[in-house]
């Protein structure tokens, strides 16, 4: 995989080659920034005239994302509002004389941070992100047990970690499927709909008619449920 950045229409672009048969486009938050995967055989004088083509959605794509609520940076004090499955909890930092965390619940509107009083913030972060993973993994564990056997598929493994440019992933080859770690913040249906959809590439890998039938048929409001994870605020991290 080769990656290089060219000028094109006065914007920045990405490119990079890959193994594929079809070129695509995207345009990614929080700026904005294009990428273009192209495969190998496809001359850079192609690319070029493919992204001026689709100018007039990148230009459109980008002003979305100016305009697009952000969530402030966090600093892990007392007081913040964090998230969980799309309900906001206010977070209250306690400090111990022990050297060990421990991160709960209170009520339902309350996340309570017990750490070392020598606890910096990036080990807050640090701490909170890994307890956020494991709440995502517990909740999907048993959604992706269940959509598997309701579409008749079964991935040999899968897994969450962070991505920056979407909300999960597949390889239908290998059968790996990967959620976005961020899904912990994002209500559960919105959570249902990227199981669905990586779920849906192990039955066709594009996003063809195929796959789009399947995610017609078992979750019938999906485009809906796209448009407002799309549309909710981005994290300060993501690129």
């Amino acid at each position: 995989m080769n990656t290089e950045v060219s000028q094109i229409g006065g914007i920045d672009v990405e490119i990079v080659r890959k193994k594929i048969k079809n070129l695509h486009i995207g345009c990614y938050p929080p700026e904005g920034r294009v990428r273009v995967a192209a495969p190998d055989h496809v001359s850079a004088e192609a690319i070029r005239l493919a992204v001026l083509t689709r100018m007039s959605w990148i230009r459109r794509k980008q002003a979305q994302f100016t305009k697009q609520e952000r969530q402030p940076t966090r600093r892990y004090v007392s007081g913040e509002t964090h998230f969980l499955f799309g309900r906001p909890l206010r977070l209250e930092v306690q400090h111990w004389d022990k050297k060990i965390h421990r991160i709960a619940r209170r009520a339902n509107d309350k996340l309570v941070l017990n750490a070392p009083v020598d606890s910096e913030p990036e080990q807050l972060r640090r701490w909170m992100d890994s307890w956020l993973k494991a709440e995502l993994r517990k909740l999907a564990a048993p959604r992706i047990e269940c959509w598997s056997a309701r579409m008749g598929v079964e991935p040999n493994k899968w897994g969450i970690r962070p991505m920056k440019t979407k909300w999960g992933s597949c390889n239908p080859d290998k059968g790996i499927v990967w959620l976005n770690s961020e899904l912990a913040k994002k209500p559960e249906r919105m959570i249902d709909y990227v199981i669905v959809h990586e779920l849906a590439h192990l039955v066709s890998p594009r996003h063809d008619e195929r796959f789009t039938a399947v995610l017609d048929r078992e979750m019938p409001r999906w485009r809906q449920t796209r448009r407002e994870l799309n549309a909710l605020p981005l994290s300060a991290w993501e690129d």
